[in-house]
C-alpha cells in the first residue's frame, strides 16, 4: 500500500511536470526567444515539494491544501498568461494554421508524422515539433487550459489521501471541481474571445479573475469538515455559526468572491463598459447572477436557523 502511493505520488507530480514543460516549449516557440525557457524555474518548488512529501508523508497529501497543486497552478499559470497575451496582441497577424476543429482536420494532422519511423531519432524529435508548430495559437492555448483542468481533476484522485480526508468527501471534492472546471472553461474561452483588439485592459483583468478562480482547486474546504471537533464541543455553551455550517459557508465564500461574483462583475463590464453583448454571454451573466442571489439567499437561511436553534437552546436551558 505504501508503495502504491509513493507511485501515485511520483506519477502525478511528473504529469504536472510534463504540462508545464509544454507550456514552457510554447511559449519561447511563440515568442521565439530561448530566453523563456527560465520559466523552468518555476518547476523548482514543485520538485522540493515532491522530495520533501516522499520523504516526511509518504507521498501523503495534507487535509485543508494541496501543494503539489498549488505550485503546479504556479508552474503553468505564466505561461498560459504569456501565450494568451501574445495571441491578443498579434491575433490580426495570425499566420497560416491548422485549426483542430474537426476530425478531418486532427487526422491531417496525425498523418504528418506518418512517414517518420525509418527516421533517426534526432530528425524524429524535430519532425515532431514541426507538426505541433502548425497548430494555431489559438487552439495551443485552448489545449492548455482543458489538459491542466482535466489534470487538476485527476491529479486530485491520484494523489494519497490527506490524513482525515475521507473517500466520500474526495469524491464530493471532484464533484465539485468538474463543474468548476467546466464554468471556468467556459468563462476564459467564451469572454476572452469577445475581447476587441483596442481592449488590452481587459485582457489583463479577464486572466486575473481567470488565476483567482482556479485557487479553488488547491483548496478542500468546501467539503472537508470537522465533525469530529464540532462533537468535542457540543458540551460547549457558544458554538459559533462558522464552526457549526463550516462547509456551507465555504461553498458561499467561493461563490460570491471567487468564481460567480468575480465572473458576474467581469461580464457585466463586458456588456455596458465594451459595448458587446450576444445571447450566450446574456445566458451565463443571468447564471452567475442568480447563483450569487441563491448563495445570498442560502446563507440567509443559514443565519435564521442557526439564530432559531441558539434560542430554543437557551430557553430549554432556562427551563429548570
Amino acid at each position: 500500500m505504501i508503495l502504491f502511493k509513493f507511485i501515485n505520488a511520483i506519477i502525478t507530480r511528473a504529469l504536472f511536470l510534463l504540462v508545464s514543460l509544454v507550456g514552457v516549449w510554447r511559449v519561447t516557440w511563440e515568442k521565439k526567444d530561448s530566453n523563456y525557457w527560465f520559466l523552468t524555474f518555476l518547476f523548482l518548488p514543485l520538485v522540493a515539494e515532491m522530495i520533501i512529501t516522499l520523504r516526511r508523508r509518504k507521498g501523503q497529501d495534507y487535509k485543508w491544501f494541496s501543494p503539489p497543486i498549488f505550485l503546479f497552478l504556479i508552474s503553468i499559470i505564466p505561461s498560459i498568461w504569456i501565450l494568451e497575451l501574445h495571441h491578443q496582441q498579434n491575433s490580426v497577424k495570425d499566420r497560416q494554421c491548422k485549426k483542430l476543429d474537426s476530425w478531418e482536420n486532427v487526422r491531417k494532422l496525425v498523418t504528418l508524422n506518418e512517414t517518420l519511423h525509418n527516421m533517426t531519432n534526432p530528425n524524429y524529435l524535430k519532425s515532431i515539433e514541426q507538426a505541433l508548430s502548425v497548430v494555431c495559437s489559438n487552439d495551443w492555448i485552448l489545449a492548455l487550459h482543458q489538459i491542466l483542468l482535466i489534470l487538476l481533476i485527476l491529479g486530485k484522485w491520484l494523489l494519497p489521501l490527506g490524513g482525515g480526508v475521507t473517500r466520500d468527501e474526495l469524491s464530493q471534492l471532484l464533484l465539485i471541481f468538474v463543474g468548476t472546471a467546466a464554468d471556468i472553461l467556459e468563462f476564459t474561452s467564451e469572454t476572452l474571445s469577445d475581447v476587441k483588439e483596442n481592449s488590452p485592459a481587459l485582457v489583463y483583468i479577464i486572466l486575473a479573475v481567470w488565476t483567482w478562480s482556479m485557487l479553488q482547486f488547491p483548496l478542500h474546504l468546501a467539503v472537508v469538515n470537522n465533525n469530529s471537533d464540532n462533537e468535542g464541543e457540543q458540551g460547549a455553551q457558544e458554538v459559533s455559526l462558522c464552526v457549526i455550517n463550516s462547509t456551507d459557508i465555504w461553498n458561499i465564500v467561493e461563490a460570491l468572491f471567487i468564481q460567480d461574483g468575480p465572473f458576474l462583475v467581469v461580464r457585466l463590464t463586458v456588456m455596458t463598459h465594451y459595448n458587446v453583448f450576444h445571447q450566450m454571454l446574456g445566458f451565463f451573466a443571468i447564471k452567475n447572477l442568480l447563483v450569487v442571489i441563491l448563495n445570498l439567499y442560502r446563507l440567509f437561511v443559514i443565519c435564521q436557523d442557526f439564530r432559531a436553534s441558539r434560542s430554543s437552546n437557551r430557553s430549554s436551558s432556562a427551563v429548570p
